[in-house]
């Protein structure tokens, strides 16, 4: 006989969602660094039933990256499917609009106080492979160099989160689009 979690009551899932929303919502706003007794305050929950669901701070915070992980690997394969060639841009450039308004998936993707493999394996593995899967599509319809590597489209994907995030000048994010798009380009033979 194997030891199944019981299900939740209707109550505690209830409590568990929105404990849950209120973290997004939170640390999308402020980042990791807000502590529980608050989120449980903005969730009208006390904070046993925030630590009953999530034992700490860390786990709180890996739940909403885990299910944020989630969402971004199946919005990059969706564009990804719909153009091979351009899915790639389309999703560097919605991650790095999304730094703007997410400073906790921004934080786990900088590793800024929470180490994105070390806490979250999987679900880096799972966010790479896509990364290096819709890559290998852009390089195969010749949108993307092939020098190029999934290492360093995570690496724009953060300075551009970072610079989003921190400079708040979308007109400026825009200009910069062009820039990355030339330098990740195939250049052509002059002849």
């Amino acid at each position: 006989m194997t030891d199944r979690p019981r299900p939740l009551r209707a109550d505690a899932a209830r409590n568990r969602a929105r404990v849950l929303q209120v973290a997004y919502e939170t640390f999308a706003a402020e980042g990791a660094a807000v502590p529980i007794d608050e989120i449980a305050r903005r969730a009208g929950v006390g904070a046993g039933t925030v630590y009953r669901h999530f034992p700490t701070k860390e786990s709180l915070f890996q739940a909403i990256v885990a299910d944020r992980l989630h969402q971004v690997v199946e919005r990059a394969r969706a564009l990804a499917a719909a153009d091979p060639g351009e899915g790639l841009y389309a999703f560097l450039f919605l991650l790095a609009e999304q730094g703007a308004t997410d400073l906790g998936l921004t934080e786990a993707f900088a590793g800024t106080g929470f180490d994105l493999t070390e806490a979250l394996p999987e679900a880096e593995r799972e966010f790479m492979g896509t990364v290096a899967e819709i890559l290998a599509q852009a390089q195969q319809a010749g949108t993307v160099r092939p020098d190029v590597d999934a290492a360093d489209i995570k690496t724009l994907m953060v300075g551009l989160q970072a610079m989003h995030r921190f400079r708040g000048d979308s007109e400026h994010m825009r200009r910069v689009y062009p820039l990355i798009r030339a330098a990740l380009a195939v250049q052509k033979a002059e002849g």
